[in-house]
């Protein structure tokens, strides 16, 4: 019973630990690739072309094949001895084996394990470039979800603050300072602050939900994540907003899908090649055993033994065989058109792959660039608003002003910090773009 117990403690502290988690940035990227279905579809890419690539390997191999046979007769038949035809009744049984070995392919295995080769090489490269997409996602999720959670920290001490100021009215008030008019709209401002809770409260929910929506979680009731201690955004993270040609040249020698597309184009200039093998000859060589035994039912007749004749009838071949192209309905010449446009048509990939990487860069620099001066314009934003709201509560709190300037101000500064709380994030999440084409993993400590 004891031990009943203690297991059971144990188990509701574990989930009461789970349920408490709070996942970290690099936990939910890690969790997301380990469960993708995508990524795991993508995987399955890469086995096949493993596969591909051992049956071209394979193709060197001699085959080797055996086959057994057996016939029964019966009718009329002539006899070759006196040309008159007998009632025969006979069987015969047959068996071989045959092997066949590829000397010269006009090299088209070559060229096609080659080629093979890179197709590997491409479809690793592509699941790396999945999985790198899937870690932005994850980022972007993150970093919406703790500007959710920041935004909705400021309406909270809104409504903190609007819960002061009712206190403040109402002494007002009795005081005769203020009208009871100004209590009633006060208290209409505070419902308006904690209907900004709420619905904040419910951006983050649905934030939270989409992040564990990615991350294929099975249950996402108590799914949180960590807050981490971001410091000064602009100066930890300056030194990532670099020009953009600077980060391109980086991007070309170890971005995946740059790297894919470049296989993609090595490998149909390999299958140009397997192509053209088709106007080569091709020489085989080829070797085959064949045997077999006879048993005929007619009366008065002797039929050697099934040993004898397996010793008398088996027979050993080898050969060679030369197959000379001379005209195959320009199936071969078409192949080669074939061929030669892929390789056009994987060119222009690759070059719409580059130019699609520095557009990328540039909009990330940019925006890099934007956020920053539009985090510090908000900042002193922010302290102009900060000032402004501080006047107008003290003209509040002696009678000078309405509700209606004081909620005016109020509303300036939250507007202000809103903006500038989302120069921040974007600032944040377009600088660790630039670090991802770098090279650098997206992590926030």
């Amino acid at each position: 019973m004891k031990k009943q117990i203690i297991i059971s403690s144990m188990l509701c502290l574990s989930l009461l630990a789970q349920a408490q988690k709070k996942w970290t940035l690099r936990e939910c990227v890690n969790y997301a690739i380990e469960n993708n279905i995508d990524l795991k579809q993508q995987s399955l890419s890469v086995k096949n072309a493993e596969i591909e690539l051992s049956t071209s390997k394979n193709s060197r191999l001699p085959d080797l094949s055996a086959g057994i046979g057996q016939n029964f007769n019966f009718g009329r038949s002539p006899n070759m001895a006196t040309g008159v035809y007998e009632e025969n009744k006979a069987s015969s049984s047959s068996l071989y084996l045959s092997s066949n070995t590829p000397l010269f392919t006009g090299f088209r295995i070559p060229n096609q394990i080659k080629a093979d080769e890179l197709d590997l090489y491409a479809a690793t490269e592509g699941l790396k470039k999945a999985k790198e997409n899937l870690e932005l996602q994850i980022a972007s999720y993150y970093l919406e979800t703790l500007f959710k959670k920041e935004i909705l920290k400021v309406y909270k001490e809104q409504v903190d603050y609007s819960n002061q100021q009712v206190e403040r009215t109402k002494i007002l008030c009795e005081e005769g300072k203020l009208p009871v008019s100004q209590l009633y709209d006060i208290k209409a401002q505070l419902a308006r602050d904690e209907l900004n809770v709420t619905m904040a409260e419910n951006d983050l929910s649905l934030t939270l939900l989409n992040l564990s929506q990615a991350l294929n979680l099975a249950a996402s009731g108590d799914f949180d994540i960590e807050e981490p201690n971001l410091g000064d955004v602009i100066y930890n993270n300056i030194s990532s907003v670099i020009p953009p040609e600077q980060v391109y040249k980086i991007a070309l020698g170890i971005k995946p899908h740059v790297k894919e597309a470049e296989y993609k184009l090595q490998s149909s200039e390999k299958m140009l090649k397997v192509a053209q093998s088709g106007y080569w000859p091709t020489l085989s060589l080829g070797l085959s055993y064949n045997n077999g035994f006879n048993h005929i039912y007619n009366e008065g007749v002797n039929n050697e033994s099934i040993s004898r004749q397996l010793r008398n009838n088996q027979r050993e071949a080898i050969g060679f065989s030369l197959s000379i192209p001379i005209f195959n309905r320009f199936q071969t010449r078409n192949q080669v058109r074939s061929a030669r446009l892929n390789i056009e048509n994987q060119t222009l990939a690759l070059d719409n792959v580059k130019l699609a990487l520095y557009k990328e860069i540039q909009q990330a620099y940019q925006s890099a660039v934007a956020a920053q001066a539009k985090y510090n314009s908000t900042g002193k934003a922010y302290e102009a608003a900060e000032e402004s709201f501080k006047y107008a509560r003290e003209r509040y709190e002696i009678g000078k002003s309405t509700v209606f300037e004081f909620n005016e101000a109020k509303t300036k500064l939250l507007s202000s910090k809103s903006e500038q709380i989302q120069a921040k994030y974007d600032f944040l999440f377009r600088s660790k773009i630039l670090d991802f084409y770098q090279g650098n993993p997206i992590d926030i400590e």
